[in-house]
């Protein structure tokens, strides 16, 4: 059983192709520039050479052509015909609170699905796009859609509910949704095995820091908060998006700049964070480059609001859930980049994190789980690379065997104990 998995963003598509009985990734890639012109797939295959095709895309549905193509391709590709592919999970960021797990796409569930795109404009109108182009292409097979927010429905009312006329939750469904659900997930399970237990028993941290940012407080093995709010721009200092902030700022400089609400709302997704700081990088790599050397004040300035903010969030949602077992890093600058992982975690040994420094400055892998503290310190430190496309591979398949249950029942593969990561 081959299960394809799409992520479709407004200029790109990703895609992974999963051989179920074999449990490895047979190829992946990604289709960039998709509606903009100089389109081209990137096609990857586990012991061949990175293959690279121009291939113009004007649309959604012409990238998921090509994606099909090239993995049928004869030279290039890893299937015989595309009835090899038994089922297709989508990445839907934006679920509202309709889903609360997985589920097959059929008209009503796509409905709804449009029915609350005006809460992600730049996401799930690409998502739409993706889903209704791969059914075209595949008419035969089930398609399921894994959403974003589905992980934080467990949240309280109290964590989700802002201090705005109610009416406006009532009427056009403001509260906080919080987003990276499955990475969440599948980190904080790791996370219970390695500290031996059920993921019931545990409170974690779990902090997936990109290019996007959002951390989530875990009590009981469920979401009870989480950094980002209605939209994926309100949190933690991301690469390029604000995150928290006085939300009389945006108004103030749109009367003395003399701009738009649409100008305000691309400056604050598109131009602030860490480039904004910076004024040049969004890749923490050149930013700690830029603070090491001395020739970069604001780089050095960058890193420091970064850090301290992730150390408030730690001690925040420590509150919130009574105490911790342990913090997780994820994602790409949560799992390669040590700089900003011992700045955040700076001075928190009152709270019971006392960091390994060295085997933090050795860690930095895509690959591997990690353990950064002492093996005195009261709450554990870990570095665990996240899989969201084995989240939604197992998703898939449950649906389609007929035993899937929302995440604090279902069994996942990487539950357990003896799981080995590939």
């Amino acid at each position: 059983m081959d299960i394809l998995a799409l992520n479709c963003g407004s200029s790109s598509v990703k895609y992974q192709l999963y051989d179920w009985k074999k449990r490895e990734v047979i190829a992946k890639g990604m289709v960039e520039r998709v509606t903009i012109g100089d389109s081209f797939i990137i096609h990857e295959v586990p012991g061949r050479e990175t293959y690279r095709e121009e291939y113009e895309c004007p649309d959604h549905k012409v990238a998921i052509h090509l994606i099909i193509k090239t993995l049928s391709d004869k030279a290039h590709g890893v299937v015989a015909t595309m009835d090899q592919i038994s089922a297709v999970g989508h990445r839907v960021v934006h679920g509202g609170e309709k889903f609360t797990c997985s589920v097959r796409i059929d008209d009503t569930v796509l409905d709804a699905i449009k029915e609350v795109q005006h809460l992600a404009p730049l996401h799930n109108p690409p998502n739409i796009a993706g889903i209704e182009a791969a059914q075209a292409v595949l008419p035969n097979v089930p398609h399921i859609a894994i959403f974003d927010t589905a992980f934080h429905q467990t949240m309280p009312k109290p964590a989700y509910t802002y201090a705005v006329p109610y009416e406006w939750y009532e009427k056009h469904g403001v509260r906080r949704y919080g987003f990276h659900g499955t990475s969440h997930l599948y980190v904080s399970k790791r996370a219970a095995v390695m500290l031996g237990k059920d993921p019931k028993d545990c409170n974690i941290i779990t902090m997936h820091i990109g290019n996007g940012v959002s951390h989530s407080a875990i009590k009981n093995g469920v979401s009870v908060d989480t950094s980002m709010g209605l939209t994926p721009l309100e949190g933690a200092v991301m690469g390029t998006r604000c995150g928290d902030l006085d939300p009389a700022i945006p108004m103030f400089i749109q009367q003395k700049e003399g701009l738009s609400a649409k100008e305000i709302d691309s400056i604050l997704n598109k131009k602030a964070g860490i480039l904004g700081i910076t004024g040049q990088y969004t890749d923490r790599r050149d930013v700690i480059e830029g603070a090491e050397n001395g020739g970069c004040p604001r780089c050095q300035l960058a890193l420091d609001v970064e850090a301290y903010r992730l150390k408030k969030y730690i001690g925040s949602y420590a509150a919130a859930i009574g105490g911790i077992d342990a913090v997780v890093f994820t994602a790409g600058v949560g799992e390669m980049a040590a700089l900003v992982r011992e700045k955040t975690l700076e001075g928190l040994e009152f709270m019971g994190i006392v960091l390994d420094k060295e085997k933090n400055r050795n860690t930095a892998t895509r690959k591997r789980e990690s353990v950064i503290t002492t093996p005195d310190s009261p709450v554990k430190v870990f570095v665990i690379p996240t899989d969201e496309e084995l989240v939604f591979t197992e998703d898939v398949v449950a649906i389609l065997e007929g035993t899937y249950t929302d995440h604090m029942h279902f069994k996942y593969s990487f539950c357990s104990p003896a799981f080995q990561r590939k």
